[in-house]
């Protein structure tokens, strides 16, 4: 494809050329570069460039210089109106085409509208013939006529988009109710099915399952973006193996549907991008104006609550898409200014906070539903309300560190939405881990020479600070009688000069021994023992 068709197909809105253009200049591809790697990839890639807006215009040239070294078809980034006149200056000086991608339109979605043009042309041939007013409609029609049974187009919220009328077409009830009412209605099955077809690259077949009819699917995606899934009826001899005709139907099928609709998706969702965006720009704290909640529809007397999720495991993009999907649909049903957006390998909520109630009754109801539809397991943390934009950065890192506390101590932290006083004692004791470790002046020589000389003696001031100074508690804890914890602190007092008896001393003795006995340890019962 030809780099004037890409910008014709993405659209003016959606991204321009900054300097001078070569039209004709071929497009085999796109792929994501990093600013620091030096090597860049084959000839005639568009090579996508997330971190522009961190860089110096030095960097930018030397990665454009480096583009034209390779051959690349061109670069994409995004760039404020002061940046503009100079990255135009570079594209002329390098020869290499470079192209402003609207800060409106996330990395993700341009990512796959390149994938679903890029895409459509290994199926032109077979797939894109005019359709006439109703594309989808008349494609789940060809799909039925070739597999004999009901074909449906649905999107991602489990809506009937399109299916198919043909006459003699093989239909059961679940399809019928699904075309009556425009949504998937409720199966013991949906649930590991979907999840299956969205995360496979090739299509399933399901065989008869109680009263539904045997199944071929297949999910709809650009790029990596999922957009929905095709569902056929499959009233074959074998159901359970596709012929090589019908999976080359559902490949073309599939690449079609997402082309309208990825389209569809920028049309409806005109106004959710700049919200989206608006979200990002709010976690990342860089350019906040200090009007985005405003611009959110959200409340800056009542606040705005962050609220985020963590998928079990090592999270996949379409698990992070799935929940974000969820997530958005079940906090529009509440709260309908609710945006959403993934970043990274977390799933990020800004509400209008519920001053009443908070936002505890809105997400453990929700945590069931997740399970049955991802994975046993996601997390939420609630890190707090802002009241001004420029601070949801500051929640979103601390909903960061509690989700990755969390983790770091399963054993006991064992509920699944995270708040700062659940985790206070952690968070309070890592931090002083990580004051100690900068400055190991405040650290008290003494306990250090302890735990290195006597163990046990340690373990027992340890045990003794937890019960309060409860000799009884003590030993009971340790097994041993309490004429040998009174002797062991003696002992402490008289070789080692620990000053018990102070308060502040004694706080100075407990911070450093949690942090020594967890480093040492690494045991949960460390931490239990703080919160007694």
């Amino acid at each position: 494809m030809s780099l004037g068709e890409l910008i014709s197909g993405i659209g003016p809105d959606a991204v321009t050329a900054l300097g001078p253009l070569d039209s004709g200049q071929a497009v085999s591809g796109a792929e994501l570069i990093d600013a620091l790697d030096d090597s860049l990839a084959e000839p005639g890639l568009l090579l996508l460039l997330p971190a522009a807006t961190r860089l110096a215009p030095a960097d930018i040239e030397g990665l454009a210089a480096s583009a034209a070294a390779a051959q690349a078809a061109g670069l994409a980034l995004k760039c404020t109106e002061e940046d503009a006149a100079a990255i135009a200056a570079i594209a002329h000086e390098t020869g290499v085409p470079i192209l402003r991608v609207d800060e409106r339109v996330s990395w993700r979605l341009f990512d796959a509208l390149l994938s679903r043009l890029l895409g459509e042309q290994r199926f032109s041939s077979s797939a894109q013939g005019d359709r006439g007013p109703e594309p989808l409609f008349a494609l789940a029609n060809e799909l039925a006529e070739l597999f004999g049974g009901s074909a449906a187009i649905e999107d991602l919220e489990r809506r009937i988009v399109a299916y198919s009328s043909v006459p003699g077409q093989v239909i059961d009830s679940l399809r019928t109710q699904g075309i009556l009412t425009r949504r998937v209605p409720e199966s013991p099955f949906n649930e590991d099915q979907y999840r299956s077809v969205l995360r496979a690259d090739h299509p399933i077949a399901y065989p008869q399952l109680d009263d539904e009819e045997p199944r071929a699917a297949i999910a709809v995606r650009a790029g990596a973006m999922p957009l929905g899934t095709i569902w056929v009826i499959n009233p074959s001899a074998d159901p359970e193996t596709l012929s090589r005709e019908q999976i080359t139907k559902l490949h073309a099928a599939a690449a079609v549907a997402a082309a309208h609709m990825l389209d569809d998706l920028r049309a409806r969702n005109a106004t959710q991008l700049p919200r989206e965006d608006r979200l990002r720009t709010l976690l990342d704290g860089t350019e906040v104006t200090g009007t985005e909640l405003a611009e959110l529809g959200l409340s800056e007397e009542r606040g705005a609550a962050l609220v985020v999720f963590a998928p079990p495991g090592e999270p996949h993009p379409i698990t992070l898409a799935q929940l974000r999907s969820i997530v958005q649909r079940h906090f529009a049903l509440h709260r309908p200014e609710a945006v959403t957006v993934v970043r990274g390998d977390l799933v990020y909520a800004l509400v209008t906070c519920d001053p009443q109630h908070g936002e505890g009754p809105l997400v453990a109801p929700f945590l069931p539903l997740v399970d049955r539809l991802i994975d046993v397991g996601t997390r939420v943390a609630l890190p707090g309300v802002a009241h001004r934009s420029s601070s949801i950065a500051q929640l979103r890192q601390l909903g960061g560190r509690l989700i990755e506390a969390a983790a770091r101590h399963p054993d006991v932290v064992t509920e699944r939405v995270l708040t700062v006083p659940l985790l206070r004692a952690i968070l309070t004791f890592e931090r002083v881990g990580e004051v100690f470790a900068a400055e190991p002046e405040l650290r008290i020589p003494e306990l250090d020479r302890l735990f290195a000389e006597q163990p046990a003696f340690a373990a027992t001031l340890h045990a003794w600070c937890a019960a309060l100074g409860n000799v009884a508690r003590t030993a009971r804890e340790l097994g041993v009688h309490e004429n040998t914890v009174r002797h062991r602190l003696q002992q402490i007092d008289e070789r080692y000069e620990l000053s018990l008896g102070s308060d502040d001393e004694l706080l100075a003795v407990w911070l450093q021994l949690r942090v020594l006995h967890a480093r040492n340890t690494r045991a949960p019962s460390a931490l239990t023992s703080s919160n007694t």
